[in-house]
């Protein structure tokens, strides 16, 4: 929290209060009269946020409904002491709490319409297999978190493996997907639904995006597939399953934040194998 303060103020911003947010792999602080929202962690463990920076520019000309870095700042990552901090503006949510699946379709076709514009390609963008390889990895190395062992690994590895490969044949096209665009990546805000949180950008088919969008507590996004245009509703099921693995192997991460995450991956691993059952 000093380290936002700090960032802040060196960029001529008023700071007498800061409030966190969000506690998980990175702190989300909302500084105050400034009304900025600065994002912080270990330099060490933030690789991703010059990428997420960079992505942010590419897209806020698209009309994406995307959160935007803070237009008083020079839009970079800012270093303070051992941390890396980006500056954000910080917008009021507005109820209702819940995101109907009409609307949550019809904010991710805006969104990958925006993002279809930017035309990002390169080495420099990760396509969403490489995710799913780095939940492998985490998976495939006991000494992770060893706590999910046993029968529930191998599910994971096995889904993992298997799910891939299942959506590697399908020769989906392909774009620039947000990553992670769940519920909680998604603020409701009085301008309309906004995503938020561009570090898992990523190439890949829209499913795999839809496949994030679950309004309830369990079960797959099937209404939201339903409702966007265009969607391959077995693609969606076959990506949901995919992405219950990898959220649950992210839970395998050294120095997972994740609050309740140990709970959360029993949950997940529950869910999964009720999906897999014929």
């Amino acid at each position: 929290m000093a380290a936002c303060r700090a960032a802040a103020a060196a960029c001529g911003l008023r700071v007498d209060d800061a409030v966190v947010l969000n506690d998980s792999n990175r702190l989300a602080v909302h500084l105050q009269p400034c009304d900025v929202l600065a994002r912080v962690a270990p330099r060490a463990r933030q690789n991703g946020a010059e990428f997420e920076v960079e992505v942010a520019q590419r897209l806020v000309e698209t009309g994406a409904p995307l959160a935007t870095l803070d237009p008083r700042v020079e839009p970079r990552v800012y270093e303070q002491d051992d941390f890396a901090v980006t500056l954000w503006t910080h917008y009021d949510t507005v109820p209702p709490h819940d995101i109907a699946p009409d609307e949550y379709a019809s904010a991710l076709e805006r969104l990958h319409a925006g993002m279809r514009q930017a035309e990002l390609t390169g080495d420099w963008l990760p396509h969403f297999m490489d995710r799913v390889d780095d939940a492998q990895r985490l998976v495939d190395d006991p000494t992770n978190n060893p706590e999910i062992a046993g029968a529930d690994r191998e599910l994971l590895g096995t889904t993992l493996r298997t799910m891939r490969l299942a959506i590697i044949d399908r020769g989906a096209s392909e774009q620039l997907l947000h990553g992670e665009p769940h519920p909680g990546n998604v603020l409701r805000t009085s301008g309309g639904l906004l995503f938020v949180d561009l570090e898992t950008c990523c190439r890949g088919p829209i499913e795999f995006d839809i496949a994030h969008a679950t309004i309830n507590a369990s079960g797959p996004p099937i209404e939201v597939g339903a409702l966007y245009a265009g969607a391959d509703q077995s693609l969606v099921r076959e990506c949901w399953i995919l992405m219950l693995a990898m959220v649950t192997a992210w839970r395998c991460e050294p120095g997972d934040d994740l609050p309740n995450g140990r709970a959360l991956a029993m949950g997940w691993i529950r869910e999964l194998r009720a999906a897999l059952e014929p």
